[in-house]
C-alpha cells in the first residue's frame, strides 16, 4: 500500500507516538498547516485509534494519503497536503 514519494520531493516528519487522541491529529493538522499545497508529511504514530483517525482525519480535510507501513510496533503514515 505505501508509495514513497520521489526522490527531488522534500518530506517533513512528525512524531506523535507519544500523544493520545485527539491530540494525534491535532498535532498533523497544525503541521499541514504550516506546508504548502503538494508537500509530503510522514507520521510516525502508535496504536490502533490513531490508525484509524489520522489517515481518515486528514482524507477527510481534502488530503491524499500516499501510504501506510508498519514499523515495529509504529506506523509511517505519508500523506500529501492538499
Amino acid at each position: 500500500m505505501h508509495t514513497p514519494p520521489p526522490p527531488d520531493e522534500a518530506v517533513q516528519t512528525i512524531d506523535i507516538t507519544g500523544e493520545v487522541c485527539p491530540m494525534t491529529f491535532v498535532r498533523t493538522k497544525l503541521r499541514l498547516e504550516r506546508m504548502r499545497a503538494g508537500e509530503i508529511l510522514s507520521v510516525r504514530l502508535r496504536g490502533e485509534e490513531p490508525l484509524r483517525n489520522v489517515p481518515k482525519a486528514a482524507r477527510d480535510e481534502g488530503h491524499c494519503i500516499l501510504g501506510i507501513i508498519a514499523e515495529g510496533n509504529d506506523h509511517i503514515v505519508t500523506i500529501r497536503r492538499a
